[in-house]
């Protein structure tokens, strides 16, 4: 018998068993199909936990990996995925990765099921045999002015002294960008992030030049000194980060890329963690796939519960509630490009049906 007609056989199985045999039928035959289908979802339900990674930001450049402080949003949507697959009581352990090649090499080695908080590449997926979801945040190289600059946009900066750490990316793509749009600034390069960030505080740079996540972090950091530096919203480059996993897992790829646009859609439709529960009266065909009014996409995940995603949206919110306590606040940086789509910015959710 072929994979395929295996798969087929399976599916009419399911959806004959929903008829037959009603919702709690369904819900033993989707558990059955998932553990037989999927190796990592057999080994999270069958353990009880989710082990998920996250990159924590080091206290000075690596000078490969160049992300700030994102763990807290990193850690949200490993929690989300826990609650998809395990319900609202789910068990999520988070393992702490000072770089994202030891994250990755975990991920491919088994050690965790999942880490969050990585920037998709081919290498990546050739070397560690991995997977990439849609990006939870964007980041990206920007450059921050002192409160005082007049500079509004990176077309601005002729003549400032703009200070990064030698021999990263950030060093030679910011030199390569200016030449090439004839911007003639001044750069001053360093060994160490505290400091490059020192010379900012004192006015030894008239600007910095980072991801933008690591520039809101430093900007927190050096709050008294810095309370009024301003980062210029154009970019020079686009470094989306993602959840990663094994590639030859397509189930479990699923669930962790759905988890992520039913997170997305949730904002979009207006449902949060203190309404998802008054929605039983809503018409909106979106908001009554998203919550499980069928079994269409618990079904195409392999999950148990009809209502994952509202159970998911429960306990977390949704991206923007997220963002809003793990990134916003914190760290006050406004939503720019990860807002939705429909506001400008880049996030947007494929079809949860």
């Amino acid at each position: 018998m072929s994979n395929l007609f295996a798969t087929c056989i399976t599916t009419a199985a399911l959806v004959l068993s929903s008829a037959a045999f009603g919702a709690s039928g369904v819900a033993a035959n989707v558990a059955a199909s998932a553990a037989t289908l999927s190796t990592t979802f057999q080994h999270v339900t069958s353990v009880g936990k989710l082990t998920c990674g996250v990159v924590a930001a080091p206290e000075d450049w690596t000078k490969e990996d160049l992300h700030g402080p994102l763990t807290a949003l990193d850690g949200e949507i490993c929690r989300a995925v826990g609650v998809a697959v395990l319900g609202p009581a789910a068990k999520v352990q988070l393992e702490r990765f000072a770089s994202e090649l030891e994250a990755k090499e975990a991920v491919a080695k088994g050690r965790v099921d999942l880490a969050v908080g990585l920037t998709p590449d081919a290498t990546s997926t050739w070397r560690w045999n991995l997977g990439f979801g849609p990006p939870v945040f964007y980041d990206g190289q920007s450059v921050m002015v002192r409160g005082d600059s007049t500079a509004k946009s990176i077309a601005d900066l002729a003549g400032y002294k703009v200070c990064m750490i030698q021999g990263t990316d950030n060093d030679r793509i910011l030199q390569a960008r200016t030449v090439a749009k004839g911007i003639a600034v001044h750069p001053l390069p360093f060994q160490e992030e505290g400091e490059m960030n020192d010379g900012f505080a004192v006015g030894h740079c008239d600007a910095e030049s980072a991801y933008l996540s690591r520039l809101a972090g430093v900007r927190v950091a050096y709050l008294r000194q810095m309370s009024h530096a301003r980062i210029l919203p154009d970019m020079l480059t686009l470094d989306p980060i993602a959840p990663a996993y094994r590639r030859d897992d397509a189930q479990w790829a699923r669930i962790v890329d759905w988890t992520v646009h039913a997170l997305v859609q949730a904002e979009a439709s207006g449902i949060t963690q203190s309404n998802v529960t008054k929605q039983g009266d809503n018409e909106d065909v979106v908001v009554q796939r998203l919550l499980g009014v069928d079994w269409a996409t618990s079904l195409a995940l392999g999950l148990p519960a009809r209502d994952w995603a509202a159970q998911v949206i429960a306990a977390t919110g949704n991206y923007g509630e997220i963002y809003d306590r793990t990134v916003g606040k914190p760290m006050q940086l406004p939503r720019g490009l990860n807002a939705l789509w429909t506001n400008g910015g880049l996030l947007h959710p494929l079809p949860v049906q």
